[in-house]
């Protein structure tokens, strides 16, 4: 006996024999892990019989057999281990009274006839063999051969860890370049595709080399799903494939017990993405864990001691986390070892925004969130959910992290693993795995509406409103899975989930809009008589507004170019572009309401002015806001401990060139991020007037917030601002200066954002002159766009700047010195050179 297998040939040996008991077992045992376990084990007694007595020989099982998980049509992965005493004739005997029946029963066979020191060779030079035997299980014979290889293959695989990991890391990635990612293919490939059983298995010989192991939370349940399907699928067809095909899937979804062949396909998305998710928590563990070992860390130590102060958008500033490898991004949140943590005094449990301004300052660096912070976020969501209707931080952040491109997709995976997304939109789970059977679409539903909002990240640009751009995109096809329309579905779906978000009502409307009729141009441009009147007033009167025609313009290519190649086209786009001017013009040939005229100074503005015409300088006001208390299942927050949601800065400067840039500037030095502004003139009052000083005043009205430490005092902001209205202070060089000492350093690539655009809005205003900017949120953004401004020789009579999400979209009235509006071509080299000087 050995490991309780008879070496002698028994009745159960002949090939009649085992060929019956297979079937029965296959007939008989329900499909699962103890049916793989069981045929393994049929399969040893078998092959141990036909081995039969033969001394300095064992027969090994390597990979999947070698686990003991035969599916009904694996192949037998087989090593006959000898030590090299026997004849060759002798050997090559034991091998044929072995290789030849399994060939007989018509059983695919992997075999070789090796010593110990040739499979240890083989393996050093090729990294699948390796592999393979770090499987290796005695079956029948010289039990101490086996034993030993083991050990061997073992101890070589964790001394060479170093380098066979990255080997395993390429081979991984080549095949997903092959064979592309399980849970979004419509017929995916159980074993080789991404998240397949190739990959767990990656993940076993990982752990196998001790340098890291993967996170185990459903890891197993995920493998065991996987290879179910596969049983089922090699019983369905009789043959050994590992392809999913379409036209086997409710037969395998009825061999499983499921529903159908959707639900089926849902369990193995569902899976493989247990196993991704897994493995790109692992390969980081494994990167940073060979950096740490090849670096030198004295070295390290030197750098991270020296790492500067980041600065963020529009401003930002150190933490207690900067230093010692720890670089904040955001408040509560460091980077540290290449990853997105939360920061030591960071309490997530009373930070129910931490989450979304986590994953918003990853995606925009271009890091990975760390596994541990997204289920420090989970388990504080489960005790202090964020409240309903969301602050406004949280859903600007959610903006931001739609807005940051290619980026957004690894982050969003890991907040879907520990379920965070479906906390956050409970109608996500709906789509979530959902697939699609139109041969366009590549993606599943949920996936499909991320690579939308990537997508639509790069028309920002051409938008009024990205915020509502991106979130469009993010629930367009919300509605699938459900009867009916999917966009009527969707446009009700659309509403309750753009409130919860904190929209208002009229962004709510706005939102509803363009789930509705996401389809609406694409479909009309491709279908209809354009040149019929009727088509067009058909489509005006469903969209409503210009700005609403803008965004269902971009959503629709968003759309598109997230479905697939065969959606979208430069024939396509001529057409929806055609369509949309059409409208366009319909719509304005239907004046809608005026503009409501800016509302009379409030009685502190009034005042400040007042005072910066008496002073002759600057005067200035800040006022916190904070959140009200939080209602709903999470604990109020203790009324002694607000949190901050911005700050209100006023500032009354006696007219004069220059001001807007002085002001912008003197905030981005503060490292005070501006999330709103609002800037114009106020004439003064009669009794100073008739004084005879000339001149009014400036107001500007500005929303900031402190990324880190506390607000700036309004004196200091004061003084700063004198010296940068008198020329004293140079805030291009100061912040050239910040910009160069960061430049020393590398620094990660981050997001790719699309470039700058300036245009020049028609018949913007009767009085003067509007310029819209639409760019990158950064550092020092509005202090450049004032300078290019007054470079360009034109005075700003009003400006409206909104961040929304990392974009500026930004709005300047102009006029030339004497106050008249400019020339078409005046209006155009202004626009050009501030477009150049952003660039």
């Amino acid at each position: 006996m050995t490991d309780g297998v008879t070496t002698d040939r028994t009745p159960d040996a002949e090939p009649g024999d085992h060929a019956a008991a297979r079937l029965r077992l296959l007939a008989e045992e329900a499909p699962g892990a103890p049916r793989r376990a069981a045929l393994a084990r049929l399969t040893d007694h078998w092959l141990a019989g036909l081995l039969g007595t033969a001394p300095g020989v064992a027969l090994v099982a390597v990979g999947g057999y070698g686990r003991g998980e035969l599916s009904p049509r694996s192949d037998l992965d087989v090593l006959l281990l000898h030590d090299g005493t026997g004849s060759p004739e002798a050997l090559a005997a034991v091998a044929d009274r072995v290789w030849y029946p399994v060939w007989d029963q018509g059983l695919a066979l992997d075999h070789s006839v090796r010593t110990p020191e040739q499979a240890r060779k083989t393996a050093g030079e090729d990294l699948r063999a390796h592999l393979g035997l770090l499987d290796a299980r005695h079956i029948a014979g010289d039990a101490a051969l086996t034993a030993a290889l083991r050990g061997t293959v073992l101890a070589d695989w964790r001394a060479q860890a170093p380098r066979r990991l990255p080997e395993l890391r390429e081979l991984c990635q080549e095949r997903a370049r092959r064979h592309g990612e399980l849970p979004f293919l419509l017929e995916p490939d159980l074993k080789e595709a991404h998240g397949g059983l190739r990959d767990a298995t990656a993940l076993r010989a990982v752990a196998a080399s001790w340098l890291a192991d993967a996170p185990r939370d459903g890891l197993e349940e995920a493998r065991r799903r996987l290879l179910d399907t596969r049983d089922a699928l090699h019983l369905a067809t009789g043959r050994a494939t590992d392809r999913l095909a379409l036209q086997e899937q409710d037969q395998v979804a009825r061999e499983l017990g499921l529903l159908d062949a959707d639900t089926l396909l849902r369990e193995v998305y569902e899976s493989a993405r247990t196993v991704a998710y897994a493995g790109d928590v692992t390969w980081r563990e494994v990167g940073r864990v060979l950096r740490a070992r090849t670096a030198r860390p004295r070295l390290r130590g030197l750098l991270g001691a020296s790492r500067p102060r980041p600065f963020g958008g529009r401003g930002a500033g150190g933490g207690p986390d900067a230093g010692a490898g720890r670089r904040p991004l955001a408040d509560g949140v460091v980077e540290q070892d290449g990853e997105v943590v939360v920061a030591r005094t960071a309490r997530p449990e009373r930070d129910p925004v931490l989450a979304l301004r986590a994953a918003a300052a990853a995606a925009q660096a271009g890091l990975p969130l760390s596994r541990h912070a997204v289920r420090q976020f989970a388990a504080a969501a489960a005790v202090r959910p964020l409240p309903v209707p969301w602050p406004p931080e949280a859903r600007d952040q959610l903006v931001t992290l739609l807005g940051a491109g290619e980026s957004t997709v690894p982050v969003w995976e890991a907040l879907e693993a520990e379920g965070l997304i479906t906390r956050l939109l409970p109608d996500w789970e709906r789509v979530r795995c959902r697939p699609q059977r139109n041969p366009v679409h590549r993606w599943t539903v949920d996936r499909h509406l991320v690579e939308t909002a990537v997508r639509a990240a790069a028309l920002t640009r051409r938008v009024s409103r990205p915020d509502l751009l991106l979130v469009a995109a993010l629930l367009h096809d919300i509605g699938k899975g459900r009867p009916g329309d999917h966009s009527v579905a969707g446009e009700t779906i659309a509403r309750d989930l753009a409130a919860r978000i904190g929209f208002d009502r009229a962004d709510v409307a706005v939102l509803a809009t363009l789930v509705r009729h996401h389809l609406l141009l694409v479909e009309t441009a491709t279908r209809r008589d354009l040149d019929d009147p009727a088509t067009v007033r058909s489509v005006a009167a469903a969209v409503g507004t210009t700005a609403t025609l803008e965004l269902l313009h971009a959503l629709t290519e968003a759309d598109a170019l997230a479905t697939g190649p065969a959606a979208w086209s430069s024939w396509r786009g001529s057409l929806v572009a055609d369509l949309v001017a059409r409208v366009a013009a319909q719509l304005a040939g239907d004046p809608g309401p005026e503009r409501a005229a800016r509302g009379a100074p409030t009685a502190e503005q009034e005042r400040l002015a007042v005072e910066a015409w008496r002073t002759g300088g600057p005067v200035l006001a800040l006022h916190a806001q904070a959140e009200p208390p939080v209602g709903g299942d999470g604990p109020e927050r203790h009324p002694e401990e607000p949190e901050p949601i911005g700050v209100e800065l006023l500032i009354a400067v006696p007219d004069q060139p220059g001001v807007l840039a002085a002001a912008a500037g003197v905030l981005a030095l503060h490292r005070l991020t501006v999330r709103a502004a609002d800037l114009h003139a106020v004439e003064p009052p009669r009794e100073i007037a008739a004084s005879g000083r000339p001149g009014g005043v400036l107001l500007l009205d500005w929303r900031v917030a402190a990324e880190y430490g506390s607000l700036p005092q309004a004196a200091r902001l004061r003084e700063d601002l004198l010296r940068a209205l008198d020329g004293s202070l140079d805030i291009a060089a100061r912040l050239a200066e910040r910009e160069a000492a960061y430049a020393k350093y590398p620094r990660r690539r981050g997001v790719h954002a699309p470039p700058p655009r300036v245009t020049v809005a028609p018949g913007g205003s009767q009085l003067a002159t509007v310029i819209e900017v639409r760019a990158q949120d950064a550092p020092g953004l509005l202090h450049r766009i004032g300078a290019a401004l007054e470079a360009a020789g034109v005075a700003v009579r009003s400006a409206h700047v909104s961040t929304l999400g990392a974009n500026a979209v930004d709005a300047f009235y102009v006029t030339r010195g004497d106050g008249a509006r400019l020339t078409g071509a005046e209006a155009a080299a202004v626009a050009r050179t501030t477009e150049d000087a952003l660039r």
